[in-house]
């Protein structure tokens, strides 16, 4: 059974003011130091157990690659140790040590090779690997004529013929098709029931949640949170919001308040929300808040999809509409709409409203996605037409709220886009 045990760990990089102090450094070797050191981890402490499936979240430069290059040994702490017991298979930059003019079947023999296999154990796992890469004739084909997903699926199928003692994972499979990304993941979760060690990186949420069963929350090079994954995703989730706020984020929010908008209140929500590219702003409204609150009365990104939520949009008017609508999208990590609707759709009409007037509306709903992350867009429209076209597009806002759906253990397993929730009915003769 593999182990992982992480001792005072931390890594730092020297920064040079000038290209000359680092040659100045060289030289005269017994000199005050002429750098700084930019510590991009610190003071880590933890260990991951036999069996073990743990996530490491965290923005982008909190050092979650850096922690896994240490651990594989790719590069050296400043500071501290790792010690590992079992077999290691990395996933963390798939198919970079593959030889452009080598042959995929050349190249998996020699990937093997490093993973510590002989020539004969590579030899019989090969049909395995062939079947499961799925490249066809391209594997007896040099390695520079094939896609970056191609080299994907080989070098994963190379990295994961044997079950591992420790399966390191770092987003190696975004490259590749979600039908393979599909593959994969069922792999893992079978490695994992098998009883792998696993230390697994991600940017999905929702991943995370369902593959692991310990994370470790990672803020500028620190752990700020070692244990439940919900509780590791809802601090992150926080956080998030928090650091949108500082920036005049996408979502505007009621400071501490759990009450829907109203008259009385919507002159808190002082920021207007904005889009992503490809939104569109007129001017002549603002949206000023896109939030979920769930059915305890709390702002919240994170919910299990047979969760009854509410999706709050208000807009503030900045000229006359007399027939605006209101409008919602969900769309999945792949840019897939999941599901759209307008007030115009629902044939709800909300009627005039002045310059200088507030619109909300509050869309409940049940989002029984498969677990995943999923992002929201918003419109305001003027006089409905058609099957759901408006005159006049007054705001179109892409990407402005994104939320975690996560997996109901006690639920019915099922997969595709959407649930359908069958009424199952058995008969027996």
């Amino acid at each position: 059974m593999g182990m992982i045990t992480i001792s005072n760990l931390g890594k730092a990089y020297k920064q040079y003011p000038t290209r000359w102090s680092r040659l100045a450094e060289w030289i005269i070797p017994f000199s005050a130091p002429r750098h700084q050191l930019k510590w991009i981890l610190q003071d880590l402490n933890f260990k991951v157990n036999p069996g073990e499936a743990v996530g490491i979240i965290g923005i982008n430069g909190a050092g979650k690659s850096t922690l896994l290059k240490m651990i594989t040994g790719t590069t050296q702490p400043t500071t501290g140790s790792v010690s590992i017991t079992g077999r290691v298979a990395a996933l963390l930059e798939l198919g970079m040590g593959f030889h452009p003019d080598f042959t995929g079947r050349q190249n998996a023999f020699m990937a093997g090779q490093l993973l510590g296999m002989s020539v004969e154990e590579i030899a019989s796992l090969m049909p395995e690997i062939e079947a499961f890469a799925e490249i066809g004739d391209y594997m007896d084909q040099p390695v520079r004529v094939y896609s970056s997903g191609m080299q994907v699926r080989l070098a994963f199928s190379v990295a994961t013929a044997r079950r591992p003692d420790i399966l390191i994972v770092d987003e190696a499979l975004a490259v590749g098709d979600i039908y393979f990304q599909q593959k994969c993941f069922e792999r893992i979760r079978n490695f994992r029931d098998a009883g792998t060690t696993m230390l697994f990186v991600s940017h999905s949420l929702g991943t995370v949640l369902d593959l692991c069963t310990r994370a470790v929350y990672l803020r500028q090079g620190k752990i700020v949170h070692d244990g439940s994954p919900k509780e590791a995703v809802d601090l992150f989730q926080a956080d998030l919001l928090v650091s949108l706020e500082k920036t005049h984020s996408h979502i505007g929010v009621l400071k501490g308040a759990a009450e829907f908008v109203t008259a009385a209140n919507i002159s808190a929500l002082e920021t207007e929300v904005t889009g992503e590219v490809g939104s569109v702003m007129t001017g002549d409204a603002a949206c000023i808040c896109v939030r979920f609150i769930n059915a305890y009365g709390h702002d919240t990104t994170i919910f299990y999809g047979h969760d009854v939520v509410t999706l709050e949009i208000a807009y503030r008017l900045k000229r006359d509409l007399d027939d605006p609508h209101i409008g919602f999208k969900i769309r999945n990590r792949q840019g897939v709409v999941m599901y759209e609707t307008n007030t115009y759709c629902m044939h709800k009409p909300i009627g005039s409203v002045n310059d200088g007037g507030a619109l909300v509306a509050r869309f409940k709903f049940c989002p029984d996605f498969l677990p995943d992350q999923y992002t929201v867009t918003v419109g305001l429209g003027n006089r409905g037409f058609g099957e759901g076209s408006f005159e006049q597009v007054v705001s179109y806002l892409h990407g402005v709220l994104s939320f975690s759906v996560m997996a109901n253990p006690e639920a019915t397993r099922w997969s595709g886009l959407v649930n359908l929730n069958p009424i199952l009915a058995i008969e027996t003769f």
